[in-house]
């Protein structure tokens, strides 16, 4: 009988956190930051139909950057956990918190347990009615959760933008401000020009009502000036 090979654990995870960050350095970066009214989420998008950037629930939001399939499958079981619990218990009790903890739980097994990890990387906003209450969770393929502030990215650019977002991002700015910032700081990284037609971008705005997920169309680009 044959003797299968011996891979010490910690070089299994290794090649296994190796793969997966191959995998999502190839997918294009998503940029969430805060402005006035409430969270902008942007990034380069090509396809009219994929998005990459979807409501969850009333005020949380997700996005995702890496393999489609998998990051989709994992947007689609948010919206039912929270569809799920508001539905129970109340609305406000769906919080980005609670959906990324279940995100967390869920990649974390997946890594360890499968044969394949998650080629992605997520975000999970909720807007609050203030600053304070913004919540923006940054999950890796790992499960490893990070409770961000103000803004955050993912993707294969996320060093390169990180830097610039620091010393650029100003508080209290408006969406069109937001908008252009981002749309700057993507084509510096990127080395090159992005049209408005390339843009996927949505907004959590606190001051829409009860649901507050939008996405922004040809005329929020015009008025940022893109």
């Amino acid at each position: 009988m044959s003797v299968p090979f011996y891979v010490p654990p910690e070089q299994l995870m290794k090649d296994r956190a190796e793969y997966a960050r191959k995998g999502i350095a190839r997918g294009r970066s998503i940029m969430a930051l805060e402005y006035e009214n409430g969270v902008l989420l942007m990034g380069e998008n090509t396809s009219g139909a994929l998005f990459k950037i979807s409501e969850i629930y009333d005020r949380v939001a997700f996005a995702g950057v890496g393999k489609y399939n998998e990051f989709e499958a994992l947007r689609v079981a948010g919206i039912r956990h929270a569809d799920v619990k508001g539905y129970s218990y109340a609305r406000s009790d769906v919080t980005a918190k609670s959906l990324a903890n279940a995100y967390s739980q869920t990649l974390g097994h997946i890594f360890t347990q499968d044969v394949k990890p998650y080629e992605v990387e997520i975000l999970v906003v909720e807007v609050g009615m203030t600053t304070e209450e913004t919540r923006l969770f940054h999950l890796t393929y790992d499960g490893t959760l990070f409770d961000e502030r103000r803004f955050a990215v993912i993707g294969g650019l996320g060093e390169e933008l990180q830097e610039p977002l620091e010393r650029d991002y100003a508080e209290g700015m408006s969406l069109s401000d937001a908008v252009a910032l981002c749309a700057r700081l993507f084509a510096q990284a990127e080395n090159k020009s992005i049209g408005p037609q390339d843009w996927e971008a949505a907004i959590l705005d606190r001051t829409a009502g009860r649901r507050m997920f939008r996405r922004l169309g040809a005329d929020d680009f015009v008025a940022a000036a893109l």
